[in-house]
């Protein structure tokens, strides 16, 4: 949910106690999707959106009856074909929105939950939906609550892997497991004038951005209307070690210097990085394809490049390429979602 600390913290300044909703299951079309979340308080006033309208207010008023008891509570809907389709879908579905009221001031794992995303650092959050506690994990498995089965531990850490949220079943309990993601991380391989709107998209759809690019004249004297978060005068080799190389992170080679671009592929193919796409035409590709074997790279990750890279809209200018590049980087983002 956009804005989910700025609410929290607005909110718990003179509230002590919230209720968050979340998506926990869904079946058919569902208005909103696993891990949609709205926070509630006392006086009925809602942020973000579990169903798309449909259900929100029998949610609100469910809501209301968690304040005073501190608990927790799991609830089923029905969506009609008629609500359905007042939120764009065709036909409807079924929702399971859990409830929890939540002290995010004083409460351990939630307040760390808080902590975690104001410093821009991946973590877990798992509820017990049979009981109202939670757990929260940390990318290196540190746990805060009380402790967790190990096995559940390391079930719970690929849905970070995986960028999905899930729901696990250990020993007949049932866990909803959520991914909060840092934010995404692109990554651009030299600094071609496409790089400027490629940054500015980016900066829109709330990634992070670093490039990369040896020729200082270009890092030095490029005009960018939304400076990248980092910008490095180094080949990608002295640089890419340095960064997190993870399925948060999506890759744009653009430099059209063989030089470049494949000293930064040697390193991100065998990586974890979630997308790669290089620029040029499929006749360039298919040079960049047989240098990359003669220096001994497998075909499997070669198959890994999107080449020509981008969706293919026709693009004719750098606004159009870099939209091509943006939509493309954003199919791959969402494919697990």
């Amino acid at each position: 949910m956009k804005n989910f600390n700025q609410i929290i913290d607005e909110w718990s300044q003179n509230e002590a106690v919230l209720v968050l909703a979340r998506v926990v299951k869904t079946w058919g079309s569902s208005p909103r999707p696993v891990g949609s979340m709205m926070v509630i308080n006392e006086n009925q006033k809602m942020s973000g959106s579990v169903s798309g309208g449909c259900v929100e207010g029998a949610v609100v008023k469910k809501a209301q009856a968690l304040f005073n008891k501190h608990t927790a509570e799991k609830l089923s809907f029905g969506v009609s074909d008629e609500e359905a389709w007042s939120v764009g879908l065709s036909c409807g579905g079924s929702i399971e929105v859990y409830l929890q009221a939540v002290d995010f001031s004083s409460n351990t794992v939630w307040h760390s939950l808080l902590k975690k995303r104001q410093s821009n650092q991946s973590c877990l959050l798992i509820s017990d939906l049979n009981k109202n506690e939670n757990w929260l994990i940390e990318e290196n498995g540190t746990v805060t609550g009380i402790p967790l089965p190990p096995m559940l531990i390391k079930e719970a850490q690929v849905a970070l892997e995986e960028r999905s949220h899930k729901t696990l079943t250990f020993e007949e309990r049932n866990y909803f497991v959520q991914v909060f993601p840092r934010k995404p991380t692109l990554l651009i391989i030299g600094v071609a004038h496409i790089a400027v709107d490629l940054v500015s998209m980016a900066y829109m759809h709330d990634f992070e951005t670093i490039v990369i690019d040896p020729r200082g004249y270009f890092t030095k004297n490029m005009y960018f209307d939304n400076e990248p978060t980092q910008i490095f005068e180094a080949y990608p080799s002295e640089v890419l070690h340095q960064l997190k190389l993870d399925s948060y992170t999506f890759c744009a080679i653009l430099s059209h210097d063989p030089k470049i671009d494949d000293n930064a592929l040697e390193i991100l193919l065998p990586s974890k990085v979630a997308y790669i796409g290089a620029l040029g035409s499929k006749k360039t590709h298919q040079k960049r394809i047989d240098r990359l074997t003669k220096k001994g790279v497998s075909q499997d990750l070669i198959s890994k490049i999107q080449a020509p890279i981008g969706v293919p809209i026709h693009a004719k200018s750098a606004k159009e390429i870099a939209l091509a590049i943006m939509s493309e980087i954003i199919k791959f983002k969402n494919q697990y979602q």
